[in-house]
């Protein structure tokens, strides 16, 4: 394991434990599935675990494991505050709280403002007195380093970046994101100021592994040793502006292959024939790609019920997969259930495109996709099954 330093001098793994995707057995997180697989990061030398107060049940299990274990004190444990959440310092504390209880713990390592998309948001932070809030935190121990999540604009993470003495920061980047959101720009900016980066998305919510033409999968296959969640990885690894790569893992086999890359993850490790395979890649993905979701939800939960990441990652398959696979994939998880998420159902309120980190027109998106993935068959099942309630 490779290991790169953060602001204080303490290192952390070059590859994190990303905590948002945990397996599930039926509706709960498999738990026992989730101790093996950290377990097995954490004996290979993964001291970096990022979780943070919305995902479901993820801070409870996180905890549980580590407490289980004993191995908080060896640990890194990074999590985030829903501003978007609070109207008040008191609001802050009771979310706090209760992030301590489902952690088993009594301080946080890394604590994140989370989607801080712009300094005013900040700003307006400030003014409630947050601050002043998380400098006591900071002063108790209770907080050990104070950063930030961002999905914003290059020139707004600048200003976010020169607003306060942040320790870290944290943003979306992979090579096609490099000039998106913080991008390169912005990556580099931090590592000017001396501000660690981790990095989220490192695979886009697995779309350049799971959902690439299958020419890039061929050009990426023909190159021995290589195979795309390496690439990918080794992209950013290649930077030394980069700290720590979050990985959402949740099977063995994903834990093993990503162990086996950060065992050579130094900068510069990218050739220039891997650099040249790169820029294949990237050319195929963009003759396909339809819409530029990475599957993160939080544009969720849709008040009519609409299934967005759902829809976006169907449709997209029906133009890097195959379409009938596609569209049998999204029947079956939009309407073989007492409660339809079908697109049709959206009623153009636009509150899921507030909160896209993407700023993608999700709107006008879901009319696309309704036009790919609801031909007649479609409503003909759709409409059997409710009437025979056919539901799983």
């Amino acid at each position: 394991m490779q290991y790169r330093k953060m602001q204080d001098g303490s290192e952390v793994s070059v590859l994190g434990y990303g905590c948002m995707r945990f397996s599930r057995k039926g509706p709960v997180t498999d738990v026992e599935k989730a101790e093996k697989e950290i377990m097995r990061a954490y004996e290979a030398g993964v001291n970096y675990y990022d979780t943070a107060y919305i995902y479901p049940g993820s801070e409870a299990v996180l905890g549980e494991i580590l407490e289980r274990n004993k191995i908080r004190e060896k640990v890194y444990i990074a999590t985030k505050l829903p501003h978007y959440m609070i109207k008040s310092v008191q609001g802050a504390e009771k979310i706090f709280q209760e992030e301590l209880k489902r952690l088993r713990t009594d301080y946080i390592d890394y604590y994140l403002m989370h989607m801080l998309d712009d300094v005013e948001s900040w700003n307006n932070l400030v003014k409630m007195g947050l601050l002043d809030w998380l400098k006591e935190k900071k002063a108790s121990g209770a907080i050990r380093h104070l950063g930030f999540s961002y999905h914003g604009k290059t020139e707004g993470f600048k200003a976010l970046l020169d607003a306060y003495d942040w320790e870290f920061c944290q943003v979306q980047y992979n090579y096609m994101d490099e000039h998106s959101q913080a991008g390169r720009a912005g990556v580099e900016y931090a590592y000017s100021k001396g501000i660690p980066v981790i990095i989220m998305e490192g695979l886009r919510g697995g779309r350049l592994v799971n959902l690439l033409p299958e020419a890039a999968k061929k050009r990426i296959n023909s190159v021995e040793g290589m195979n795309p969640a390496r690439l990918a990885f080794k992209w950013l690894y290649d930077q030394p502006e980069v700290t720590c790569v979050l990985s959402g893992m949740n099977s063995m086999e994903m834990v093993e292959e990503n162990l086996i890359t950060a065992e050579t993850a130094v900068p510069g490790c990218m050739t220039e024939s891997d650099k040249q395979l790169v820029a294949d890649v990237k050319a195929e993905i963009e003759k396909s790609i339809k819409v530029g979701c990475t599957g993160c939800g939080y544009c969720m939960p849709c008040p009519k019920g609409v299934d967005i990441p759902l829809t976006f990652r169907c449709y997209n398959e029906i133009y890097t997969e195959n379409k009938r696979q596609a569209r049998h994939e999204y029947a079956q998880c939009t309407v073989f259930k007492k409660n339809v998420t079908s697109a049709s159902l959206c009623v153009e309120c636009g509150k899921c495109e507030k909160h896209c980190p993407q700023h993608l027109e999700i709107r006008k998106e879901l009319k696309n996709a309704v036009k790919e993935l609801e031909p007649v068959s479609y409503k003909l099942l759709r409409k059997g099954i409710s009437l025979f309630k056919l539901w799983g």
